[in-house]
């Protein structure tokens, strides 16, 4: 990738582009913004961490020990379980020279020691053992634990933001509760986790799962039972029919509620969140190859409405959401030309793999899509990257959500909306 020169290209730099492509609002991205290393730097500093981001799931940590990793950018956060039961997320950096002190990726431990100097730390961080630096009048154990960062659940779902003035999340996880809800993800388990890395920057990677434009080239397997692959006026009696139908089918009431508190309207800075529930094609009750169920029916669920929550929650992280299955999408900046798309099956927690549900067939709509999505994004990628890319007209129908992602990313970058809670 051919990189933008850093020695002149500053913040003043990067200011004067987000206010020139202000004045071009529903256009894409002008190519300035995939390839600067000082835009991607503020991406990290002004979004990435002043926001609420998911982390993981409590079935990934449950017993006090367990622990896994989650990694953006160059750094790598540890969320544990402690001997008392509670969560905590900390930044995976000695006090003392800044080494990692977990190598592992997920595992259960009684400490974490770093393996430069042999500090000890605890499950919830704290200082637990370093040698000879009572020694060292000066030098506080109670101040030199792990750096903790903030951690909110819901529906054990865990999510994290290292800004410590950031704004309360559950305010906005309170707007989509009641369609949330009836899916009982906390006691739900994660049958499948897979990392799809893609070389582009990492708003490529969303903008891509932001509209669905493409849906209809690029992924014929979900255009077939998916109906927002259609312009909205050719799909509102499909939409109607579904939310005339969704509760009794259901049996879940405010399933048809819906919120929109994404970017440019969301909450408080870092806090997007958004539910709607969409159809899917007559003959399709889920997200299968023949439209047949694969899995139990997930927590307060009856039965099939022929429906799909959609939801946001957080900048970063987005789910769709069967009667039988739920699937998350977590987009992880790994670099200023590398991306993680991370996808998650949750089925119920008492679902038993080979008798209630087939490993294959459950994954395999969004295994597939997620695979055409990784070969258009790097396509989008390497022509965003030509000198001769000119950013061109979204469309307004489909592209509605990306034109408000755009514009708020070149607020907070312009400086005409502060990054503060509200």
């Amino acid at each position: 990738m051919r990189l933008l020169a850093t020695d002149t290209d500053g913040p003043e730099r990067l200011r004067a582009v987000a206010r020139e492509a202000q004045q071009r609002p529903a256009h894409a991205l002008p190519g300035y913004f995939y390839r600067s290393a000082v835009a991607y730097e503020a991406d990290l500093s002004q979004i990435i961490y002043r926001s609420w981001l998911y982390a993981g799931h409590v079935s990934q940590i449950p017993e006090p020990g367990d622990f896994f990793q989650y990694e953006i950018d160059e750094d790598a956060f540890i969320i544990s379980r402690a001997e008392d039961g509670s969560i905590h997320a900390l930044v995976n950096s000695c006090r003392h020279r800044g080494a990692r002190v977990c190598e592992e990726a997920s595992g259960s431990r009684k400490t974490f020691v770093c393996p430069y100097h042999g500090w000890v730390y605890g499950l919830d961080g704290s200082l637990r053992g370093a040698r000879h630096m009572e020694r060292e009048a000066s030098f506080c154990a109670g101040s030199s634990g792990l750096r903790s960062i903030r951690l909110v659940t819901r529906h054990g779902l865990i999510f994290i933001n290292a800004d410590p003035d950031a704004a309360d999340f559950s305010m906005a996880l309170d707007r989509i509760e009641p369609a949330l809800a009836p899916y009982r993800l906390e006691s739900a388990k994660v049958a499948h986790r897979e990392v799809y890395p893609v070389g582009a920057n990492w708003k490529l990677a969303l903008e891509n799962y932001l509209e669905c434009y493409h849906c209809a080239t690029s992924h014929r397997s979900y255009a077939r039972s998916h109906s927002i692959k259609d312009i909205s006026s050719n799909i509102a009696p499909l939409r109607a029919a579904l939310w005339e139908r969704a509760q009794r089918m259901t049996g879940v009431e405010g399933v048809t509620s819906t919120f929109d508190g994404c970017y440019d309207q969301e909450v408080a800075f870092g806090c997007s969140t958004w539910n709607n529930r969409y159809a899917l094609f007559d003959g399709y009750q889920t997200a299968s190859r023949d439209g047949k169920p694969v899995a139990p029916l997930m927590g307060a669920f009856s039965g099939y409405d022929g429906g799909a929550g959609d939801f946001q929650i957080g900048p970063l992280a987005f789910m769709l959401n069967y009667p039988d299955h739920c699937v998350l999408y977590r987009f992880t900046p790994r670099g200023l030309a590398r991306s993680d798309m991370e996808v998650v099956w949750f089925v119920r927690g008492d679902a038993v793999e080979g008798r209630d549900y087939a490993l294959d067939n459950l994954t395999w709509l969004w295994h597939t899509t997620t695979l055409e999505d990784e070969y258009i994004i790097s396509r989008n990628s390497a022509g965003v990257n030509s000198r001769f890319y000119e950013p061109g007209h979204l469309q307004p129908d489909f592209e509605y959500i990306e034109i408000r992602f755009i514009k708020w990313y070149l607020d907070v970058l312009a400086g005409s909306a502060l990054p503060a809670a509200d």
